[in-house]
C-alpha cells in the first residue's frame, strides 16, 4: 500500500473511530491508532466538530483514545463520578467503590503515590492522576464509574492558541475594570436618590417595589468575586432603604497553573465580572446616586469561584463545584446565580448543581454570551441542564430578538430587556468606589432575573422552588406556551409580585 494512503487511512480512523464500542470491540484497530496522543489541535478540532454537526459535545460519547488524549494533554489529571448517585451521603459503599477505583489505577499505572488529588467530601467525585491509556480503558468497563473526564484540558486557551479568535463577553474573560459615565436617559432617579437602570420600568421592577424588595431572602452568587474597593458592596451595602441585611464574601478559588497547588486566594474580584453581577443583583438604595439592584433588601452570599468566566481549568471548574456544594449545604440560601460557563459539559460541576438543586435551590444560569468564536454555539453548559433556569438577553422592547452577543436556544427559560438600541446595557456598580459602569449579555440577565426571583419569593417568603416558578412563568410573554428560543420570555414584575 502506498506509504501516503497508509497515513490518511489512519488519520482518517483517528478523527472517527469516537465509538467507545468500536474501540473496545476491535483490538487490532486499537493496537494500530492508539499508541500516541491527539494533539490539542487535533482534540479542539474534533470538539469543534461534534458541536457544529450534533449541536453538543461530551466526553462520555467520545472514545477511549480521545478521552484518554484530552488527559495526557491536560496534565494529565482526570475527574471521576461513581456510584449510583452524586450525592455520597446516598451511597453508604461509596468508600468502597473510591478504594477500587484508585487500586485499579495503581495497579495500571504501576504507582502506588501521587494518585488521588482530592476526594469530595458531599459528592461521589475524586480527582486522579493518570498517565496510560490502559487505565482509560480499563476505568471506562467499571460499572461504578458514572464519568471519567480530562480535569485540566484548556479548550479555550488552546483555540485562542491555534486560531486567537476565542471570545467571551467582547474578551477571552469578560473581565474588565472599566467606569463610564452614565447617559440620563438610561436610568431614572428614585427616592432617596439612586438610580433605576432603564430595564426595572421594562419589566415593572420599580412597581413592584411596592410590594417587594427582597428582603428575608439570600441569594448565593457564583462568580470571579467582588471588589475590595467598592464600598456599597462592602460596608455600605447594609444602609439607606436597604438597611437591615448581610452581604459574605467566600473565596474557593486556588489562582495556580498547577492542579496540585492549594490555598484559596480570596474572596477578592480580580476581573470585575463578579462585582458587576452582584450590583445588577442586590446593589443598595440609598442617596450616593449610584444604580440600585433588582432585589436590594436581599442578602447576598458571594464566591470568588474562578479567576473569569471562562471555566476552562482545573481550579476554575474546582472551585464552582465547591460553590455549588457549600450554598446547596447553606441553608439560608434560597436561590443561587451564575453568569459563568463552558461549552459543553463538566462532570463535577453538573454534581455540583445537582447538589445544590436536590437542597431545593432555585438556580439560575446564563444562556452564554459571545462573539466571533462560539457563535456556533447554542444554550452552554450549565444552562442547559433541567435543574436550571437557563437566561439570555434580549433587546429593549422585544421578547425574541437576542442582544447581539447573546445565545439562544430551546433550553432558554426566561428572557430580560438589557440591550438598547443606543448599544448601551445595564448600569451597574463600577469595580471603584463611588463611580459607574455598564454590563450586557447573559450574564447581567441572569443576575437580574435572580434578583426578580427574590422579589417573588420575599413576597411570598412560604412558598417552594416550583411555586416560585410557576409565579414567574405565569408573569411571562409567552405563558402559557413557551417560545421555542427563548422560553417564557420578558417577566412583568409587577404581576409576579401582585
Amino acid at each position: 500500500m502506498n506509504k501516503n494512503v497508509f497515513y490518511l487511512l489512519m488519520l482518517f480512523f483517528v478523527f472517527t473511530a469516537c465509538s467507545r464500542e468500536d474501540l473496545q470491540n476491535s483490538p487490532v484497530e486499537m493496537e494500530i491508532a492508539q499508541k500516541d496522543p491527539l494533539s490539542s489541535k487535533q482534540i479542539n478540532e474534533k470538539i469543534n466538530e461534534t458541536i457544529k454537526t450534533k449541536g453538543k459535545f461530551s466526553w462520555s460519547g467520545s472514545s477511549d483514545h480521545f478521552v484518554w488524549s484530552a488527559i495526557f494533554q491536560g496534565n494529565k489529571i482526570a475527574s471521576i463520578g461513581f456510584g449510583s448517585s452524586f450525592d455520597r451521603s446516598l451511597n453508604p459503599d461509596n468508600a468502597a467503590i473510591e478504594n477500587e477505583i484508585l487500586d485499579l489505577i495503581k495497579k495500571y499505572e504501576g504507582k502506588t503515590d501521587r494518585i488521588l488529588l482530592s476526594s469530595d467530601k458531599f459528592l461521589n467525585q475524586i480527582d486522579v492522576a493518570i498517565e496510560k491509556q490502559e487505565t482509560v480503558i480499563a476505568l471506562r468497563k467499571m460499572k461504578n464509574i458514572r464519568y471519567l473526564e480530562p480535569a485540566d484540558y484548556h479548550y479555550f486557551e488552546n483555540e485562542n492558541k491555534f486560531n486567537g479568535t476565542a471570545k467571551s463577553s467582547g474578551s477571552s474573560s469578560g473581565c474588565g475594570f472599566e467606569s463610564t459615565a452614565l447617559s440620563a436617559t438610561d436610568y431614572t432617579t428614585v427616592t432617596p436618590n439612586a438610580k433605576a437602570p432603564w430595564s426595572f420600568a421594562q419589566h415593572n421592577i420599580t412597581s413592584a417595589w411596592t410590594y417587594s424588595t427582597g428582603a428575608g431572602i439570600t441569594i448565593g452568587v457564583i462568580d470571579s468575586g467582588v471588589s475590595p474597593e467598592q464600598t456599597l458592596l462592602g460596608s455600605s451595602f447594609n444602609n439607606g432603604l436597604s438597611s437591615g441585611r448581610t452581604i459574605a464574601k467566600n473565596g474557593v478559588y486556588v489562582d495556580s497553573v498547577w492542579p496540585w497547588s492549594t490555598g484559596y486566594d480570596g474572596s477578592a474580584d480580580q476581573c470585575g465580572h463578579g462585582t458587576s453581577m452582584a450590583s445588577a443583583i442586590a446593589a443598595p438604595r440609598n442617596n450616593q446616586g449610584q444604580p440600585v439592584g433588582v432585589a436590594y433588601n436581599a442578602n447576598l452570599v458571594t464566591y470568588r469561584a474562578a479567576s473569569n468566566v471562562v471555566l476552562d481549568g482545573y481550579h476554575e471548574q474546582n472551585g464552582v463545584k465547591i460553590a455549588f456544594t457549600e450554598l446547596g449545604n447553606n441553608t439560608s440560601v434560597k436561590i443561587i446565580s451564575m453568569s459563568m460557563g463552558h461549552i459543553f459539559s463538566v462532570g463535577k460541576i453538573e454534581d455540583g448543581v445537582k447538589y445544590a438543586y436536590s437542597k431545593g435551590k432555585l438556580i439560575f444560569c446564563a444562556g452564554g454570551t459571545s462573539t466571533s468564536f462560539t457563535n456556533f454555539v447554542g444554550v452552554i453548559f450549565p444552562a442547559w441542564m433541567p435543574e436550571t433556569q437557563a437566561i439570555t438577553g434580549v433587546k429593549e422592547n422585544t421578547s425574541n430578538q437576542k442582544c447581539d452577543v447573546c445565545h439562544s436556544g430551546a433550553e432558554i427559560d426566561f428572557t430580560y430587556q438589557m440591550e438598547r438600541a443606543s448599544g448601551n446595557n445595564i448600569p451597574v456598580l463600577s469595580y471603584y468606589n463611588g463611580q459607574t459602569d455598564y454590563v450586557g449579555g447573559s450574564s447581567v440577565a441572569t443576575a437580574s432575573t435572580a434578583g426578580i426571583a427574590a422579589l417573588v419569593w420575599s413576597k411570598n417568603p412560604s412558598w417552594s422552588r416550583d411555586q416560585v416558578l410557576n409565579k414567574m412563568r405565569q408573569s411571562s410573554t409567552y405563558y402559557p406556551n413557551p417560545n421555542s428560543d427563548y422560553g417564557y420570555g420578558n417577566i412583568n414584575v409587577l404581576q409576579a409580585v401582585q
